[in-house]
């Protein structure tokens, strides 16, 4: 089988998991957004961008040490045991610590009156972080059934509960009027907590995917190898550097704009900014199924002889995708924006800006097969951090001036440095016959139909949508054109 429709195959089949999860998952947005005011949302936004950074530490770069050491060492179990047990003993650390001085944070991130923030957080990290090797086992072994049941039955948990705890519990107090039926509610509900239960539905989902993975932990004898486990720490330390500096790159803006705006504002601004992120669901659910996909096929087809010409392939493809993804979304956007509540379009200018970031990341992701091949992580360190001094220093300088519209700008600057550093120096060490001409002609084609589509003077929906689809369309047959012989070739 043609090994890039082989990748597209397991991208389709991750995907499964993350566009459904995905998809499903952001129907909560538009609920979110319009049940809770742009300050509530703010402190779920907030939450959880300390969910993804903590999670960087407690995972600190085993999932790719697991996929570089789990074939290669010939010892694929010891390999999986000793990550996971390693994981297993700094989170349960990590908990104990949370249950300890959860009141202690709760003060330092100015949520004084809700301990219990930190309690669930700290639950939730707990699971997701020992979760983290059973799912990178399935992956490695092409179990993607088995990884998208586990993934999806967590989703849809998550989501039930949200849905019976944020909207059909306050439906039933507001239909049913009966002074015993809210009596009884009342007893164990407080309409007033909803992102408690936010965070609550989360727990238990995690918790039952961790349930999930007992079986399989059960069927292996769990050993702990110290030889295996300093290799695959040396490893995975400059892989923490690089991932705690990537999810800086992520996160961080939303975090600062709580302490760089008047706290008047500040939760609002984090709310409509957050919300606005979740604008480009498409790009981001692509990007994460290729993801899944992608590492392991970089490490399972480095010895072949076209490997090189394989990767640029990849990159190609990838692109063409992304650009297509960022023009559909934005020409039609005065639907799409309708995705979360009014008080929060406001923020649709920085939509453009923040799809374009992300494709610059996706690039980015292509470009580091070069240091995970060549055992040079540490210079995926060296450039997540030179991105993170990018987004603290731009971040610091334009929210006080621009708000979230400078995080925006913060990050597009970021991904695009990250981007242009790894294509330089990945030439040097491990050089990838990449289209580079190519891949610019199809960024800027799709940014040049965008500005054409706002220059082009239309009144009404209708028409302005049709002639955007002509746009869009005409995108395709170039793109067709441009790559009739290598649709082919696939073939």
């Amino acid at each position: 089988m043609n090994p890039l429709k082989k990748l597209a195959g397991q991208t389709a089949v991750y995907g499964l998991s993350s566009i459904l999860g995905r998809i499903l998952g952001y129907l909560l947005v538009p609920i979110y957004t319009r049940v809770l005011a742009e300050a509530p949302y703010g402190s779920v936004v907030e939450l959880y961008s300390y969910i993804a950074l903590i999670l960087v530490i407690l995972t600190y770069g085993m999932e790719t040490a697991f996929f570089r050491f789990s074939e290669s060492s010939g010892k694929p179990n010891t390999v999986y045991s000793s990550a996971f047990l390693s994981i297993l003993g700094t989170s349960s650390v990590f908990i104990l610590l949370i249950l300890s001085f959860n009141q202690t944070l709760a003060d330092l991130i100015e949520y004084h009156n809700h301990a219990d923030y930190i309690v669930y957080l700290g639950l939730i990290l707990f699971f997701d972080s020992i979760n983290t090797i059973p799912f990178a086992k399935l992956r490695a072994e092409n179990r993607a059934k088995r990884f998208v049941a586990v993934r999806l039955t967590g989703i849809f948990v998550n989501i039930g509960l949200n849905l019976i705890l944020i909207l059909l519990i306050p439906y039933l107090l507001e239909t049913i009027q009966s002074d015993s039926f809210h009596s009884f509610i009342n007893s164990f509900y407080d309409e007033a907590n909803k992102v408690d239960y936010i965070l609550i539905s989360n727990v238990i989902s995690s918790g039952l995917m961790t349930l999930m993975f007992l079986p399989d932990l059960l069927k292996i004898k769990l050993e702990f190898d110290k030889a295996i486990w300093k290799k695959l720490m040396i490893y995975a330390m400059p892989l923490l550097v690089f991932g705690l500096a990537g999810v800086l790159n992520e996160v961080l803006d939303r975090i600062l704009l709580k302490y760089l705006l008047p706290k008047d504002i500040a939760m609002a601004q984090v709310g409509i900014y957050g919300a606005v992120y979740k604008v480009s669901i498409l790009m981001t659910i692509f990007i994460q199924a290729y993801r899944y996909a992608a590492e392991p096929f970089f490490f399972a087809h480095e010895k072949h002889k076209d490997a090189k010409e394989m990767y640029a392939s990849m990159m190609n493809y990838f692109v063409i995708i992304t650009s297509l993804i960022f023009l559909g979304t934005m020409l039609y956007m005065d639907i799409i924006i309708h995705f979360i509540g009014e008080p929060f379009r406001i923020g649709a200018p920085v939509i453009p800006i923040l799809l374009m970031a992300n494709l610059f990341l996706g690039i980015y992701y292509n470009l580091s097969v070069w240091y995970k091949l060549t055992n040079k992580t540490k210079w995926g360190a060296y450039i997540s951090i030179i991105g993170a001094i990018i987004t603290i220093s731009l971040n610091i300088y334009w929210i006080p001036r621009i708000g979230y519209t400078g995080s925006a700008w913060a990050t597009f600057y970021c991904y695009g440095s990250m981007m242009v550093l790894s294509l330089l120096i990945g030439r040097k060490y491990y050089p990838i016959p990449y289209n580079i001409g190519r891949i610019l002609m199809y960024l800027l084609i799709s940014v040049g139909i965008y500005f054409l589509s706002l220059q082009i003077p239309v009144e009404g929906l209708a028409i302005k949508l049709s002639i955007n689809t002509l746009l869009l369309l005409g995108y395709l047959v170039f793109i067709y054109f441009m790559e009739r012989k290598n649709i082919r070739n696939l073939s």
